[in-house]
């Protein structure tokens, strides 16, 4: 340390020596004001002479190195006219083609980037299965009786290959999304060939591809995932709409739930557990209804069916999700695999109480127990769910909190924008594993939002009109995050086992105090 302070010593000692002998005359304190003073006039003016040569527009300052550290912000950001390029559908009486006149570039006008959320590393993970192999042509053809429908990108345009139809129309809206994303991010999303499937079920399982004689697995997108498979996990197709039960697109959604939670506030809304949907799709679900309030049991839950065909004949007139934020406490409860109603609920305000998942959909995996859910146990669901109601009625603060958190996760983490860029950064790290080079199919159709949506009728045809991207992006996609290092997954599953652990042992000491 003594070294470095006798060396800048020396320095300033041989400076002032210097200015001794040029300007012997003057007092070197006097001197060093003159010169600070001087320095900082020359140095304002110059400035002031910068700046209005920048606001007059002259490059000569902006072509310098000090000029583009000065105006850096400036002259990295791009201006265009934002011009909107609305579904045309004009030629009515012709079969229906894509229109050449949506921009094929990308040019964003603002060149900082945002990191995605948390939840995107989740990519690097559902890929991982392919990152030593690749995906070869074979794996793709060997994967075609596991898909709905085959999708491939050449030079930004959609072709699409059918398989089979799927329930209802999940498969066209899915489409539809992806034909979004081409227009949000023009001449951005590579070429890739992709199998995709629409249905409830996981279809790829691990234990069909382990032992010395395996094949490699064929890669195939997919609404969730499970621990025993290797489906692909892609935003579902509700994002964009679900017709056949009058569910607006997630943006129009999240807008009419957000309004529905001003109506009620927390403190006064009904204190039990609300669920409705469809009970009869899966068995757990009908073995929830048992806990339902009856003659013998009040398990602080409150249940109703949901008969769609009947709600259809009366308007959708008792299943709008906006009018569903009434009770404190909400349940999420898996259909025939994981749901859709997840997001919907989450974004109640009210405390989620999760009846334990088996699946998962692309940003579930970073819910965090008492932070954004409850957890119960699906062995133990009635009486999980009449303490943790208990519970939130006696920690109301708490339990306020946990469903807030839940809501602002959805609000803030799940917004179109960050669908659409984790569906860009899954299909870009998806191309990169390609290990050929996609072609047209030769059953494939070209599709684009005129062919999709201009012969559609009613509520199909206003949902896409609705959620239509009408011009390019004027932001980067967010940056992708680096992949989860094992340990941290292991250690964030084990936190969630060791809070749920703790819940379960709050409940065996409450009903243990009610007993005895």
């Amino acid at each position: 340390m003594g070294d470095h302070v006798n060396l800048f010593h020396g320095f300033w000692s041989y400076g002032d020596q210097m200015i001794h002998g040029c300007f012997s005359k003057v007092g070197l304190g006097r001197l060093k004001g003159l010169v600070s003073s001087t320095t900082m006039i020359v140095f304002f003016f110059f400035i002031l002479f910068a700046s209005r040569l920048n606001w007059m527009d002259i490059p000569i300052i902006r072509g310098s190195q000090f000029g583009q550290i000065i105006f850096s912000s400036r002259s990295t950001k791009k201006h265009h006219e934002r011009i909107e390029f609305p579904l045309n559908c004009s030629d009515s009486g012709l079969p229906r083609k894509c229109p050449d006149n949506y921009p094929s570039v990308f040019e964003p006008d603002e060149s900082s980037i945002k990191t995605c959320p948390d939840y995107f590393r989740w990519i690097h993970q559902d890929l991982q299965q392919w990152k030593s192999s690749g995906i070869t042509k074979e794996m793709i053809e060997r994967g075609k009786p596991s898909a709905h429908f085959r999708l491939v990108i050449v030079k930004g345009k959609a072709y699409v290959e059918k398989y089979s139809k799927p329930y209802q129309t999940r498969d066209a809206f899915t489409v539809w999304g992806i034909l979004q994303l081409l227009r949000l991010y023009p001449g951005k999303i590579p070429d890739l060939d992709l199998l995709f499937y629409s249905g409830d079920k996981t279809m790829i399982k691990k234990r069909d591809y382990q032992g010395p004689n395996a094949t490699s697995p064929p890669p195939v997108f997919h609404y969730c995932g499970e621990e025993e498979a290797l489906d692909i996990v892609f935003p579902d197709w509700t994002f964009w709409g679900w017709a056949e039960v009058n569910i607006m697109p997630w943006e129009e959604m999240l807008k009419a739930i957000k309004k529905g939670n001003e109506r009620v506030k927390w403190e006064e809304r009904t204190p039990y557990a609300y669920w409705r949907g469809n009970p009869y799709v899966a068995a757990d679900r009908v073995d929830f209804l048992k806990c339902n309030l009856s003659d013998k049991y009040d398990w602080n839950v409150r249940l109703y069916s949901q008969d769609w065909r009947k709600e259809i004949k009366q308007g959708f007139k008792h299943s709008k999700l906006e009018d569903q934020c009434t009770h404190r406490y909400k349940i999420y409860i898996e259909g025939a695999t994981w749901s859709v109603s997840e997001k919907y609920i989450l974004a109640c305000d009210s405390m989620t109480l999760m009846i334990k998942p088996k699946y998962f959909d692309f940003f579930s995996r970073s819910l965090a127990p008492l932070q954004h859910y409850w957890p119960i146990s699906s062995k133990s669901k009635c009486s999980d769910l009449k303490f943790a109601v208990e519970w939130g009625n006696n920690h109301t603060d708490k339990a306020q909190a946990i469903g807030k958190a839940g809501s602002k996760l959805i609000e803030q983490f799940l917004t179109m924008r960050n669908v659409y860029d984790y569906m860009f950064h899954l299909l870009n790290e998806y191309s990169k594993l390609l290990k050929f080079k996609p072609t047209i199919p030769s059953k494939a159709k070209r599709v684009c939002s005129e062919t999709t949506a201009c012969s559609e009728k009613g509520l199909y045809k206003e949902l896409k009109v609705k959620s239509m991207v009408k011009s390019p992006s004027e932001k980067l996609p967010c940056a992708l995050p680096p992949p989860y290092e094992p340990h941290a997954i292991q250690a964030s599953l084990d936190t969630k086992e060791k809070i749920t652990r703790q819940v379960e042992t709050w409940e065996t000491e409450y009903w243990n105090e009610l007993t005895n």
